[in-house]
């Protein structure tokens, strides 16, 4: 059976609190402002907003801009 995996939302799609923006198995993509992660590693939105991509320290990051 498929894991459905992947990203949900994409950058520059807007966001409402709760929705789920990536599934993933392990940290990929890490949490910046406006995502939190849970226990099985799924990035939610905690805040409404546009969703950006960028990278800090060599590291993906996922965050939620007001807009």
């Amino acid at each position: 059976m498929a894991k459905r995996v992947g990203v949900k939302i994409y950058g520059g799609q807007k966001a409402l609190s709760g929705n789920i923006i990536i599934r993933q198995k392990g940290t990929k993509v890490f949490p910046g402002s406006g995502v939190s992660m849970g226990n099985d590693f799924t990035l939610f939105a905690t805040a409404n907003g546009v969703v950006n991509f960028k990278t800090l320290r060599g590291r993906k990051v996922v965050e939620v801009l007001n807009g």
